[in-house]
């Protein structure tokens, strides 16, 4: 067997054993930064053209580089963002991977081949990040040789964006999930100040609890301020030496 037939399986047995540690990684529940900075490091290792690699999230604020192996690189994906468009943009809008040499690239992507030459990078390799049709980002692959990157890479690559999209689309899950416990946890405390402020209502001037509650909205109504609000400002004055 010739080195060049040895090279593809040693890569992915790289590849198992990378995946099967960002499975770890993930089952850990780690910070997305983590787990993302630990992806492109190993997308950089594995695949052996990869010199740096960089993701892309985009998100409603726009796009941004979530992780990166090397600073250098986060100058050509920010160029990209501030004009709008390059490689990685475009992998993303069509939603398929894009390949391009970067002195081929200065007429389509100007300001991208400029940020490139200036860090040395020769080739670039990005590609989509979906879940369910929905576009979450990118992952960049940069080398300094502009005939890097072949079919075998793309198809590594492929792999790594499913990781990516599978720790993106999960943090987004715990961060709804954790949004809608604080806000559980908001509903809770408030109705625990609503019903303390309608038992002073009941105790000081003898009334029901409905009739107490219906104080409150009328007070919330006529000062145009929040139920929980105008609870919390009758305990605090009963509070008050």
């Amino acid at each position: 067997m010739s080195i060049e037939d040895r090279a593809p399986a040693s890569q992915l047995d790289e590849a198992s054993e990378a995946f099967e540690h960002l499975a770890a990684v993930l089952a850990d529940e780690q910070p997305l930064g983590e787990v993302l900075q630990q992806l492109v490091e190993s997308a950089s290792r594995v695949i052996s053209d990869a010199e740096n690699v960089s993701v892309t999230v985009v998100g409603p604020e726009g796009a941004q580089t979530a992780a990166a192996t090397d600073e250098k690189v986060l100058a050509i994906d920010a160029d990209q963002y501030a004009a709008g468009n390059g490689p990685c943009l475009e992998a993303s809008r069509i939603e398929r991977p894009v390949r391009v040499g970067v002195a081929e690239a200065r007429e389509k992507w100007p300001e991208f081949a400029a940020a490139a030459e200036r860090a040395g990078v020769k080739a670039y390799l990005s590609a989509p990040l979906m879940v369910d049709g929905a576009v979450l980002g990118a992952l960049n692959l940069y080398s300094s040789e502009s005939r890097a990157f072949d079919p075998f890479d793309e198809a590594l690559l492929r792999l790594f964006t499913t990781a990516a999209s599978t720790a993106i689309t999960g943090f987004r899950r715990y961060e709804r999930s954790r949004e809608l416990v604080k806000s559980l946890e908001r509903a809770l405390e408030s109705r625990a100040e609503i019903d303390q402020a309608k038992g002073v209502l009941m105790a000081a001037h003898g009334v029901s609890a409905d009739e107490a509650f219906a104080t409150l909205v009328a007070e919330s109504q006529t000062s145009n301020t929040k139920l929980r609000v105008v609870a919390r400002n009758l305990l605090d004055s009963v509070r008050k030496p």
